[in-house]
């Protein structure tokens, strides 16, 4: 080993160290002020709202079997009764366990103490309990619970925002349409439109990821054939932000499916997704394998889950490490990890849009557009933290699943592009799909990023994108 490489590996040991210092310092920090921010919270909900809102630092809660309210089962379905007797259901498989299980210093000292209180409770109760008859119970963490029932009631806040969201028209524009549906840019072919492609963006972006990069790109050709479809996802841009929502798997696939598929006749199509889309796009195409043309994954976040590891858990671990470094994944580990700093962060940054879309305008003279701030700022907290965790978590453990069902019974191409320089999903996660999926493509752009793999390569991305569908279409 030369001098030089020897001065750049003690260089290399010794930044990873300062990082692991200094992460550990800042995130206990943060840990504390999670803590203390929950009831900063609940305080000013209580004032400004009157009402408590559940967050997951609540203990868990015991929910009887037969109450009459929530009905849950050993096969984890929920029942939820209301006056007119009719049954709504959902899969708790798609709530992810790391809503509420995530480990810091307060919560691990919390969690003792709540041990050893019910351990005491317990003991006392023993005289009890062998006395009389213990009914089943299951349990479920309370402010799932408390959101399950306000689902029953109608979902009575829904088009109200909340005290720290943006209440303006851009974000809020859906509580003046009658649809229950998506916002959905519509480009290309009117008439005579040949074949269908649907884009689905990232996390917290929205359509405008690709309105405003590749759909100008696109030659006249392919606009006179392809009929292309943006759509803001459920709780992003300015589709509808329920407060109520829990943003599952399942109901961002629904919304899909009522604001694409059915309204527009959709028989067949390609899908290009990026980053969390990719997931979604993975189960749409498992669900409706016989209408997919192809499918163009770009940085798919796929970490297979080690033996002995539990999925969701070691998903969140990869992709928000609490880490201050890279600053990108400082910035996952934030969302990820902390609900009520997470929350603060929406309040400074996304209630306040406009302040910051007026300054990177001024500062920059007006010579930028400011798609991806928009795109960044306009969604709620609610919505940003359940689909974190219940599609990206959530579905830590379906993937593979969902990368069999596409080997054995999508017909269609299957392509992944990935930044050399993605320092959030790393390229390996596109071998990973490629391990897989032995028939995908897999391109590695260099000197590109998890944004950059898009945008400021917008013309070429578009050629790109040309070729697979009319090598598809002239291959079928």
């Amino acid at each position: 080993m030369s001098i030089m490489e020897r001065v750049k590996l003690t260089f290399t040991m010794a930044g990873r160290i300062l990082n692991e210092v200094i992460s550990f310092f800042v995130f206990t920090i943060l840990d504390v002020l999670d803590f203390l921010l929950c009831y900063i919270y609940r305080v000013i909900d209580f004032i400004v709202e009157a009402e408590w809102k559940p967050c997951y630092c609540s203990s868990v809660k015991q929910t009887i079997t037969s109450s009459g309210t929530i009905l849950v089962s050993e096969s984890k379905i929920v029942c939820l009764t209301s006056s007119s007797s009719s049954c709504n259901k959902l899969q708790l498989e798609e709530i992810s366990d790391t809503l509420y299980t995530r480990s810091s210093l307060v919560s691990e000292v919390s969690k003792s103490t709540m041990n050893e209180l019910k351990r005491l409770k317990l003991e006392n109760a023993a005289p009890i309990l062998k006395r009389g008859t213990l009914r089943q119970t299951f349990t479920v963490n309370s402010s799932i619970v408390e959101m399950l029932q306000g689902k029953i009631g109608g979902l009575k806040s829904n088009i109200v925002p909340r005290w720290s969201d943006c209440d303006c028209k851009t974000c809020n524009s859906w509580t003046a349409s009658s649809k229950d549906s998506l916002f959905v840019h519509v480009d290309g072919a009117k008439e005579n439109v040949q074949e269908n492609v649907i884009f689905i963006h990232g996390f917290i972006s929205s359509s405008e990821f690709w309105t405003e990069t590749v759909f100008p790109n696109f030659t006249k050709a392919t606009k006179s054939k392809y009929r292309l479809f943006a759509v803001d996802l459920l709780g992003f841009g300015r589709s509808p932000k329920p407060n109520e929502s829990l943003y599952t798997l399942r109901e961002h696939l629904d919304m899909i499916e009522k604001s694409v598929l059915e309204p527009y006749n959709v028989k067949s199509f390609h899908i290009v997704a990026h980053s969390l889309g990719c997931i979604l796009a993975l189960a749409l195409a498992v669900k409706h394998p016989a209408l997919i043309k192809s499918l163009t994954l770009l940085a798919p976040p796929y970490f297979p889950t080690p033996k002995g590891e539990e999925a969701t858990q070691y998903m969140m671990r990869r992709i928000a490490p609490r880490r201050v470094w890279p600053v990108i994944a400082f910035g996952a580990s934030l969302a990820c990890w902390y609900e009520h700093v997470s929350r603060t962060i929406c309040l400074l940054i996304c209630k306040n849009h406009r302040l910051w879309e007026f300054l990177t305008k001024l500062i920059t003279r007006n010579r930028i557009r400011t798609y991806l701030v928009d795109g960044f700022c306009c969604h709620t907290h609610n919505a940003a933290w359940h689909t974190l965790h219940n599609i990206i978590c959530g579905t830590a453990g379906k993937i593979e699943g969902y990368l069999d069902m596409v080997k054995n019974r999508l017909k269609g191409k299957v392509t992944v592009i990935h930044g050399e320089d993605d320092e959030l999903i790393p390229v390996e996660c596109s071998y990973n799909v490629q391990s897989r999926v032995p028939r995908a493509r897999v391109t590695v752009v260099k000197n590109k990023d998890h944004i950059t793999i898009v945008v400021g390569r917008q013309q070429a991305f578009a050629r790109e994108l040309e070729e697979i569908w009319n090598n598809n279409s002239t291959s079928n």
